[in-house]
């Protein structure tokens, strides 16, 4: 299904091309049997790719605030395996982080071969909220756009898998999410005054959001466009992305070089 939302190499983007609310005329009852199942293939699928330690899986998710990476990692990658798995966010650059090139901190936090790592938010916010704030100029972000795609190419060929997915809300559903982190007190904990300040920059993320689409979508290493104002269809196209991903790389568990019968011998005899 994700292929109505994939963008091709050199696919000039504009987001208002894109509906947030786009649910492929499907309802939620109509996916969550397919849903669930999807759910059970990927927690067989992470085992056999903890196994075999063929390749690692970094899942990018980039989106505005209240897009819900967090909930994305919650909801569809549910009872994964923490063994092999790692959630990894980026803020402002610590004084280590700014002595290094911008991909550093990114490049040894990727996975090792066996492990899925998510990065909740990415390198790409080094042509995001730089470009926003005018702490990088368009010649700069032109370039780093360049290096950006090298740096995914060089992943993949060294058996790195790169998902890459942007969560697409509309401006009116991040509203309704920061009314609610106000108006519901279990929720207060999630408000930041720094969301109030970068949603005056909507526009302009947008039009940044629409030139890393355009500039660093590649065939080794694809963005994906996700309408997410429905939680529950962002969801599940993410999840089905990631099952289709492991299930093509046709992985197996490992053999042992010792038949069955003589490593039960050996158990019973360490007595």
């Amino acid at each position: 299904m994700l292929k109505n939302y994939i963008l091709s190499s050199n696919q000039k983007v504009s987001l208002k091309d894109f509906s947030p609310v786009d649910t492929d005329k499907l309802e939620k009852k109509d996916i969550l049997e397919k849903y669930l199942a999807l759910q059970e293939r990927f927690l067989e699928l992470q085992e056999v790719f903890i196994a075999s330690k063929k390749f690692g899986l970094l899942i990018i998710l980039q989106g505005m605030d209240c897009s819900g990476k967090d909930g994305t990692v919650k909801k569809a990658l549910a009872g994964v395996n923490p063994n092999g798995f790692a959630v990894q966010s980026f803020k402002q650059p610590t004084p280590e982080e700014f002595e290094h090139d911008y991909l550093w901190r990114a490049h040894k936090a990727t996975p090792l071969k066996g492990h899925i790592t998510v990065f909740n938010r990415s390198y790409y916010e080094d042509v995001l909220v730089t470009r926003v704030h005018k702490t990088i100029d368009d010649q700069t972000a032109a370039a780093r756009f360049k290096e950006i795609v090298e740096f995914e190419k060089y992943l993949v060929s060294n058996g790195t898998i790169v998902l890459k997915f942007f969560l697409h809300i509309s401006k009116e559903f991040q509203q309704k999410k920061l009314l609610s982190r106000l108006e519901v007190p279990e929720k207060h904990w999630k408000f930041s005054m720094a969301d109030l300040a970068e949603r005056k920059f909507w526009d302009k993320y947008q039009n940044c959001y629409a030139d890393v689409l355009s500039n660093c979508s590649t065939e080794q290493a694809p963005w994906y466009v996700v309408p997410s104002d429905h939680r529950w269809f962002r969801d599940y196209l993410i999840l089905e992305k990631i099952v289709t991903t492991l299930e093509k790389l046709k992985l197996n568990f490992p053999e042992i070089n010792l038949t069955i019968a003589q490593l039960i011998e050996e158990v019973k005899a360490d007595n």
